[in-house]
Order: structure tokens, then C-alpha cells, then sequence
């Protein structure tokens, strides 16, 4: 009975394991370089496109009471991408720099599929694994953070986006009409600011000035440190670039995952600088199964704002009712989001939609497009 249960529970996360598939796939990408190299973009981009159009859409939801006993195949996902990851990341650039038969715009390509993965995966399990209350979960989402330079992602989404999506405060909270190419300079710059700012508020809350040993940046940038000098150690400068090239890709890839997730959605503004608390309808909620396979969920974002606490397995789907719906998964909706013209033909109509559902009481939504409070604190 025992063995037929673990069986069960093993079958049915499954298919969150087909991120893995990446891996092997990018080594043979390395190995036969040339057109081979397009395999991991199309992959994640293309291949889990066309996955949702014939898998159709994961409506039911399991039991949010679970007890974590129950959901050990699900968590040792995310903590056994970790080593994986890094030894895949690494071991490229030892291989990389030394493979006779890849040219630099070769390494260059195998480098962008790699950012896909650390981005597309490896972020994405970095963020359920710093929700968790265990201190070698977050520890491991530390890890995944800094082998792509952006280790603030922590801070800001825990502390300021959390807190404030929907809101002006919020840097991550895409505005309406606001274009991916105007968003992602300023999200860069807005989401490092604001994590840093939340980090000091709460030292100064303590007695503590920013430069005090508790700050967890003195933690981000010694990981993101040693990230670095290994890829140095093990590719020399060829390598260091490398390494570099994926993070950006990887940052690139999960800001345009932000920038999809609450686009154009805003909370009411109660006055005095006040907004109502956080509900299903602040986040596109997605319900293609084949791409939430491969994103552990993610695309149920509306229950993940909702109840934050919630591991993946367990984030419930919200109907039109409850929340507003993407068209499409974040593989199309993610490219699409390249090209302002063609995302505001598909998406200022949603948004707009939306507002008459939920608020038609609000008749100016100026303030709210400008990204300003609308009224004075």
C-alpha cells in the first residue's frame, strides 16, 4: 500500500521533470555546435508552444492542506537542479573554451541557450525555493541567483514586490501601454534601488547602518564573487564573458516573465497612499498544462500573490471570475512581449476588459497608466 502511494505521488510529478531534459540537451548542443546550437530556444520557446496547444489546459487543483510529507518528489525537483545546474554551467565553460570546433559566435550561441536555461529554470526554481521557511531551501536559491548575477531578486521580490505589486512602489508591476523595451531599463535599475532600499529599512528598524554584517547583500555579492572567479579560474577571460552572457540572458528572461505577469493590472488606491489588499485578480493567471510543466506552475500566479506561502504543487488555478487570463502560455506570450505593436493588439483589450470587471466604478485611470498614486498620501 505504502510502495503503491510513493509510486503514485512519484508518477504524478513527473512531468514537472522534463525541465531536465534541457541538460543533456545543451551538452549535445556543445558537442555538435552549428545549427544544433537552436535547439535549447526553440525547445523552451517553441516545442512547450505547441506542447500547450495539444496537452489544452490544466484545470483541476489539488488539496492546498497537503502536508509537505506528501510532496517530497516535487520538492527534490527544485533542490536537485541546483548541483545540476551548476556543474552543467561550469562544465560548459571548462568545455566551451577549449572545444577546437566551436568558433566564438558558436560559444556565443551555446551561451544564450544556456541563459535560456539558468533564466527560464533556474530563476524560476530559485523563486519557489527563497519562498520556503527551511534555511537550505533559500540557501539553494541563493546559489541559483548568483550564478546569474541578480541575487537582489531575493530582497526586492520578498520585501518590495510582495508588498507592492500593483502599485507605483512596485518597479516589477508592468504599466499600461508601457512596452517591454521602456519597462526592462527601468525595472534594471528600479528593482536593484528598491532592494537595496528595503534591505537598509529594515537594518535601520534594528539600529543597524546599511554596511552592518546582517545586510544579505554582503551575502549576494561574495556568492556572486566566487561565481565569477570560477569562471575565470576555469575558462580564463573566453569563460568570464561566457558566464556573462548567459546571466544576461538569464535576467533578460525573467524580467520578460515579470513584465507579462502583471501587466496593465493595478490595485485600488483607498486614499491616503493606501491599496486594497492583494487578490487573484492582480496577476494574468495561465492554465496551459504542458508550459506549467516545464515552469512548476509559475503560470498560476494569481493563486501565487495570493497565498505566497503555497509550493507549487499546490498553487490552486482561478477562474475568469477570480482572475484575468493570458490567451496563451508564457512561451508565446514572452515573444510576444518583444514586439510592442503585436502586445498591445493582444493585451490593452484585456486590460481594458479587466478594469470594467472588476472596478467599474473607477472612471479615470489617468494616474494609474502614469504610474502615480491618484490621489496625494
Amino acid at each position: 500500500m505504502i510502495a503503491a502511494q510513493t509510486l503514485s505521488r512519484a508518477t504524478s510529478a513527473l512531468p514537472f521533470w522534463l525541465s531536465f531534459l534541457l541538460i543533456p540537451l545543451a551538452w549535445f548542443s556543445a558537442v555538435q555546435g552549428g545549427w544544433w546550437l537552436l535547439l535549447i530556444p526553440l525547445s523552451t520557446w517553441w516545442v512547450f508552444a505547441v506542447l500547450d496547444q495539444l496537452t489544452g489546459l490544466n484545470l483541476e487543483n489539488a488539496d492546498p492542506t497537503t502536508p509537505d510529507a506528501d510532496l517530497r518528489w516535487y520538492v527534490l525537483l527544485t533542490q536537485a537542479w541546483v548541483p545540476v545546474q551548476f556543474v552543467t554551467l561550469f562544465g560548459l565553460i571548462w568545455y566551451a573554451t577549449r572545444a577546437a570546433h566551436l568558433d566564438s559566435i558558436e560559444r556565443i550561441a551555446l551561451f544564450f541557450g544556456v541563459g535560456v536555461i539558468t533564466g527560464t529554470i533556474g530563476i524560476n526554481y530559485s523563486h519557489e525555493l527563497m519562498h520556503q521557511k527551511d534555511r537550505f531551501e533559500r540557501t539553494l536559491g541563493d546559489l541559483l541567483l548568483a550564478m546569474v548575477l541578480y541575487s537582489h531578486f531575493r530582497s526586492e521580490h520578498l520585501l518590495v514586490h510582495h508588498r507592492y505589486v500593483g502599485t507605483p512602489r512596485d518597479p516589477v508591476t508592468a504599466r499600461y501601454n508601457e512596452g517591454f523595451h521602456r519597462f526592462y531599463p527601468r525595472v534594471l535599475i528600479g528593482s536593484l534601488r528598491s532592494a537595496f532600499g528595503a534591505e537598509q529599512a529594515m537594518l535601520a528598524r534594528k539600529g543597524k547602518p546599511w554596511h552592518d554584517a546582517t545586510n544579505p547583500f554582503w551575502r549576494y555579492w561574495a556568492l556572486q564573487g566566487a561565481m565569477l572567479a570560477l569562471a575565470l579560474i576555469l575558462g580564463g577571460w573566453s569563460g568570464l564573458g561566457l558566464f556573462l552572457v548567459q546571466a544576461g540572458v538569464a535576467i533578460w528572461q525573467l524580467e520578460l516573465v515579470n513584465y507579462v505577469e502583471h501587466y496593465g493590472l493595478t490595485r485600488k488606491h483607498l486614499g491616503d497612499g493606501k491599496y486594497e489588499h492583494v487578490l487573484p485578480r492582480h496577476s494574468w493567471n495561465a492554465a496551459h498544462k504542458a508550459s506549467n510543466w516545464l515552469l512548476i506552475n509559475l503560470q498560476r500566479h494569481s493563486d501565487h500573490h495570493y497565498k505566497p506561502d503555497r509550493r507549487f504543487p499546490l498553487l490552486q488555478n482561478h477562474d475568469e471570475r477570480e482572475a484575468p487570463q493570458l490567451p496563451y502560455g508564457y512561451p508565446v506570450m514572452t515573444v510576444a512581449a518583444m514586439i510592442p505593436p503585436l502586445w498591445r493588439r493582444v493585451m490593452n483589450p484585456r486590460v481594458r476588459a479587466w478594469r470594467r470587471q472588476y472596478y467599474p466604478e473607477v472612471e479615470d485611470w489617468t494616474p494609474y497608466n502614469k504610474g502615480r498614486n491618484p490621489l496625494p498620501r
